[in-house]
């Protein structure tokens, strides 16, 4: 399993290494769907976990929006969310981008999700629920004038499904065990102006926390 998992993962992060170069002004998401679905398969995916979504600009404010024909466009946010199939499992990260520059509100709302994602990942644990995991996260954002636009849940379990059943959300009293695999992706989504997420999946295994998604983090400027 764990040399699955390690394939798996070097399939789906060296293929978006790959995309990063063909992110530049005047292409549309559609065609950089296309172009990370092509490099999946190459090498070596069997399957997609769900539907590729790469939104840009405004589009990004939609957590969960399709791509369309909107070209990419210099000073956007793009965020990428994305997963595959290999041996049967399925994979789920999530990546926000800047092309060409952020202004300083970006970077300041960058900065606040992955400081809430890591408050989440530092949070999940056997016996704790999905709300008391999400909610660590959520306190980050909602203490500050950004409250109320983190609006789904911090993860879900990930295994022969994409969402195979167990949520960190507001109200979750599902309870976390030894072995499941849980996604911690929180967002913030600016309506008409940019939206921010970053998703790791994480394991809780034996011996602790393991972080199974290892694409830098920190800000990147296309």
């Amino acid at each position: 399993m764990k040399k699955l998992i390690r394939f798996q993962r070097a399939l789906k992060e060296a293929s978006l290494h790959e995309l990063l170069p063909l992110i530049r002004p005047g292409v549309s998401e559609q065609e950089l769907v296309a172009e990370l679905i092509y490099r999946f398969y190459r090498n070596g995916a069997q399957g997609l976990a769900f539907p590729v979504i790469i939104l840009s600009g405004p589009n990004s404010s939609l957590p969960h929006g399709f791509p369309g024909n909107r070209k990419i466009c210099h000073g956007d946010f793009i965020t990428l969310d994305i997963g595959v199939k290999v041996g049967g499992y399925c994979s789920d990260m999530t990546r926000t981008f800047a092309l060409g520059h952020a202004t300083e509100e970006m970077r300041q709302v960058y900065d606040l999700v992955l400081k809430a994602q890591l408050a989440g990942i530092h949070a999940i644990a056997p016996k704790k629920t999905g709300d008391e995991t999400d909610k660590a996260a959520r306190d980050i954002i909602d203490a500050t004038r950004y409250a109320g636009t983190f609006g789904h849940g911090l993860g879900h379990s990930v295994g022969l499904v994409c969402h195979d059943g167990l949520r960190a959300a507001q109200g979750s009293k599902d309870i976390f065990q030894t072995g499941n695999v849980i996604t911690m992706e929180p967002g913030i989504y600016l309506p008409g102006q940019f939206g921010v997420r970053i998703e790791d999946m994480v394991w809780l295994s034996e011996e602790g926390t393991v972080n199974l998604t290892e694409f830098p983090k920190e800000l990147m400027i296309l």
